[in-house]
């Protein structure tokens, strides 16, 4: 299982894990407990990136969490933001591609793209 043990394919899998964390306590904080769906929002990111802090440290690179790579990781999501937006931007704007599949485009270069980022910070 070679193929299962190199880092990118460990960053993709903790994406959809990280993703599907996400999901679920947005829909705890937004359904079941009755939240606005803004701080449902914002309170499920922040804890979903935490959770991504440690399984990309622990599982995808295999390295020792440090203060200074927690405080640095959020930087790797604002990367992540900046760059997806320009791409759709792009794409829906100027290249006049759906807005349904612009954002499905944009991850073929921005995962990519943070993965590199968030190698730089959680390796050094």
């Amino acid at each position: 299982m070679k193929k299962w043990n190199n880092e990118f394919t460990r960053f993709v899998i903790v994406g959809g894990l990280n993703t599907a964390n996400y999901y679920l306590f947005y829909v705890l904080f937004y359904n079941l407990l009755g939240w606005h769906y803004l701080p449902s929002h914002i309170l499920a990111f922040l804890i979903s990136m935490v959770i991504s802090f440690f399984l990309n440290v622990y599982f995808t690179y295999k390295v020792k969490p440090t203060l200074s790579k927690f405080l640095m990781f959020p930087f790797t999501q604002a990367v992540n933001m900046s760059v997806s937006s320009l791409l759709i931007y792009v794409f829906v704007d100027l290249l006049h591609l759906n807005g349904n599949i612009a954002p499905l485009a944009a991850v073929i270069f921005t995962v990519p793209i943070t993965f590199i980022v968030t190698s730089k910070i959680l390796k050094r």
